[in-house]
């Protein structure tokens, strides 16, 4: 009996789905090679879509790559494949950074094919979330799920979450102030586009969320130092419930790790009806990403910061068509 072998429709749907996840500024920083012969996924580094100032080591790029790998994943076992992936298997080429063979059998990830439901429902949400504390139950499902993909997911106590969160609004005040991070934000927004149009990556205004008037929660402001007319003013959370993901090293692997914990935890959390967003502004400034460290221990290198709580559903971001990041190989 001849192996099975996935439709050349069925493998543009996987990377639709791997496409879902997040990444720094929707920036969408990946590509997909598919060989029909090996039944094997290449997933690529896009290099054309870095941030020079925010971004100048691709660490974020590598985090979100893991991410769309993660989400890969978790589609193949929905789809009754078995994904054996190898992180970054040529070193002579660093823009390969993961494979993914399509086999027929193997040890299944238990839980991951049930992760799948929230691929397409998980949405970066920019507005308010309310004062209602994540659960002991549900905080130790979100560090399991980081664990599994070999990195560390922490709740930082009341001390600890005010010197994280004077690190995050050093970096966004900097951030405003500095033109190379004005001129990568002016890339990668898209002012004036409303809701339904074809844009295909960035952040649009209409995603931005409402204008900070308030409270503690870490947000970046899309709109930089253009005021936008109609945009309201929102009170935000005054106690914002940050996780921190770490690993023990701090090279592209350990980022894909990282991107892999990363989007592991929002589908599990997305699932337990937590919205999310990200805190990355102090981890674009070396000298601001080095204390987020664990101040006990001094180890732990810190890949993202997640603010998470309950709110309203972010709205969708564009997404590029598949028949621009997917390539089929004999």
């Amino acid at each position: 009996m001849s192996p099975r072998t996935p439709t050349d429709e069925w493998v543009a749907a996987l990377v639709h789905d791997a496409a879902a996840a997040p990444s720094m500024h929707n920036a969408q920083p990946w590509r997909f090679v598919y060989f029909q012969g090996s039944r094997t996924v290449h997933v690529r580094a896009d290099f054309d879509r870095t941030m020079p100032h925010a971004d100048p080591d691709t660490r974020g790029l590598h985090v979100g790559c893991g991410a769309a790998l993660l989400n890969l994943r978790v589609a193949a076992l929905h789809g009754g494949w078995f994904p054996v992936t190898r992180l970054l298997p040529d070193a002579a080429d660093p823009g390969l950074l993961a494979a993914v063979e399509l086999t027929d059998s193997g040890r299944s990830d238990s839980g991951l094919a049930d992760l799948y439901p929230a691929v397409h429902r998980r949405h970066t949400s920019r507005f308010p979330f309310d004062a209602t504390e994540i659960s002991g139950a549900v905080r130790t499902a979100l560090g399991d799920a980081a664990h599994r993909e070999g990195a560390v997911l922490e709740f930082p106590d009341a001390w600890r979450l005010e010197e994280v969160l004077e690190l995050i609004e050093e970096g966004e005040a900097r951030n405003l102030t500095d033109p190379g991070s004005s001129e990568d934000l002016a890339t990668w927004t898209r002012l004036d586009t409303p809701a339904g149009t074809t844009a295909s990556d960035g952040v649009p205004e209409h995603a931005f969320g409402p204008l900070k008037h308030g409270g503690r929660a870490p947000m970046r402001d899309f709109a930089g130092d253009e005021p936008l007319a109609h945009r309201e003013a929102r009170q935000f959370e005054r106690s914002p419930q940050l996780a921190l993901i770490s690993t023990a090293e701090d090279g592209p692997a350990d980022w894909l790790c990282a991107g892999q914990a990363m989007e592991r935890v929002l589908l599990v959390a997305t699932g337990k009806g937590l919205s999310s967003s990200f805190a990355t502004q102090a981890l674009e400034w070396t000298d601001l990403r080095w204390p987020l460290r664990d101040p006990v221990s001094g180890t732990g290198n810190v890949q993202m910061v997640l603010r998470l709580g309950y709110g309203p559903d972010g709205p969708g971001a564009p997404r590029r068509p598949v028949s621009d990041v997917l390539e089929f190989r004999p």
